[in-house]
């Protein structure tokens, strides 16, 4: 039974009238709810994820876009950082920004060279590492800004960590206590850190084994059952795939393993990433150049699950658009970040001039789209469908698991994107793999909410 339908904010008729954005900005931050990519307000990249206080935080770049006078047009652009967290990986929270260029005493001012980041805490204090380009010296070098909290803020340090030259820091602390500094420069070194996490302990050195060509850069170091995993993007023909060595101390030496994520399909030349352990379940952070089809300099950070065989060795991550987390059936859910689709259902930016509002996913008839992990947690008696029928439509809500219609709705022609109104029969509290599937008609769909 069809109850009522209204026009999505008529007077910006390609935007989305979001409450849940304009409460965040009136609090200082913006929650945000995302599946791959992550973030979707800005470009992000070089993910680095890290649990602090049972909570999982994101430690991206920020990509923005070059200008004659701001940075190299056509070249990476980067002057500050952003952190997020989630509980749920699902809502994700921007904390805002954490660290600019112009507050760092020995940046480059006019550098945009903020690159790859990393953050650990040690003894109730959190330390970010950073490159930039120094304002007295050529090339990258390391910095540290410390704060008292995973959100800051952080105080950068007076000078760069000594005798560090290169990119893409990471961290790792060992379960003895013994911090390392990993990163790269043609090759990926690895040196010891002094116990105040601003000095190194020992002399660079270069780890050995690991492939001499095409380019090499972006390390990260794990632990697991004893094996030390150190991951990095590698450009073994064109692009950057993940790939990984497994050695049995944090300083190698290190055998050359296996291939954790392979290049992207669409030709992204990066990729960067992380591994983390939350919840017991294992993820795999990364980027992809998402919401910037045609400039890859501008990236989106994306999360997919990740798992081992019994040998230890990695599965192989194929890359999502569903990413991770379980939505609510409450949440707006993306259709168009779909876990499966028929052959024929089509994806189209909802406003190609401004890819931060998304995208829809079009179907013609006997067309489907399926979106997994949707908690039922509780009785809903409507939905609100964003969609835009240009036929009418009658569109089926299947229970992929079990292949049983939990729901049958018909949508009127329509000219433009609606949020149409439809009564719901009882759905058993479950978690659903839910399948949109178009019996007739021709419709796009944006998101679907379930209410009360």
């Amino acid at each position: 039974m069809i109850i009522t339908y209204t026009k999505t904010c008529g007077f910006l008729p390609e935007m989305k009238c979001n409450l849940a954005f304009l409460g965040a900005l009136i609090w200082g931050f913006q929650a945000i709810w995302a599946q791959n990519p992550l973030i979707r307000d800005q470009y992000t990249a070089d993910p680095t994820a890290r649990v602090f206080n049972n909570k999982l935080y994101v430690y991206p770049s920020h990509d923005i876009m070059c200008t004659e006078d701001k940075g190299e047009p056509g070249w990476f652009c980067m002057e500050n950082y952003h952190v997020f967290s989630s509980k749920d990986l699902t809502i994700w929270k921007d904390h805002g920004e954490i660290l600019h260029q112009k507050d760092v005493p020995w940046a480059y001012d006019e550098g945009y060279s903020m690159w790859a980041p990393d953050c650990v805490e040690k003894d109730g204090k959190y330390y970010f590492y950073f490159p930039t380009k120094h304002k007295d010296t050529e090339g990258f070098t390391i910095g540290v800004a410390v704060g008292n909290h995973p959100e800051g803020p952080f105080t950068p340090q007076k000078k760069p960590i000594a005798n560090v030259n290169g990119i893409d820091p990471n961290v790792f602390i060992d379960h003895d206590g013994q911090a390392y500094i990993y990163w790269s420069g043609r090759d990926i070194w690895v040196a010891k850190l002094k116990p105040n996490m601003l000095e190194l302990a020992s002399e660079p050195s270069i780890i050995a084994n690991l492939p001499k060509e095409g380019h090499l850069e972006g390390p990260f170091m794990f632990e697991r059952s004893g094996k030390y995993y150190l991951t990095y993007p590698h450009v073994e023909n064109k692009t950057e795939r993940l790939e990984y060595a497994i050695g049995d101390s944090p300083m190698g030496p290190f055998k050359v393993t296996g291939v954790i994520m392979d290049e992207s399909p669409t030709g992204c030349w990066t990729n960067h990433h992380s591994i983390v352990d939350y919840n017991d379940q294992w993820y795999l952070f990364y980027h992809h150049n998402d919401l910037s089809p045609d400039f890859d300099k501008n990236r989106s950070i994306r999360a997919d699950s990740l798992s081992f065989n019994t040998d230890g060795l990695i599965n192989k991550v194929i890359p999502t658009l569903r990413g991770i987390g379980v939505n609510k059936a409450s949440e707006e859910l993306q259709f168009d970040r779909y876990s499966a689709k028929s052959a024929d259902a089509e994806l189209h930016f909802n406003n190609s001039q401004n890819t931060f509002q998304g995208w829809n996913i079009a179907l013609k008839q006997n067309d489907w789209v399926q979106y997994n992990a949707v908690d039922f947690d509780e009785t809903y008696a409507s939905l609100t469908i964003r969609v835009n029928a240009s036929l009418k439509s009658q569109l089926e809500i299947v229970d992929a698991s079990k292949n049983t219609i939990l729901a049958a709705i018909e949508i009127p022609a329509n000219t433009g994107w609606l949020e149409y109104k439809a009564a719901l029969p009882q759905i058993a509290n479950a978690v659903y793999d839910l399948r949109l599937v178009l019996k007739a008609g021709q419709a796009s769909i944006d998101w679907i909410r379930f209410m009360d």
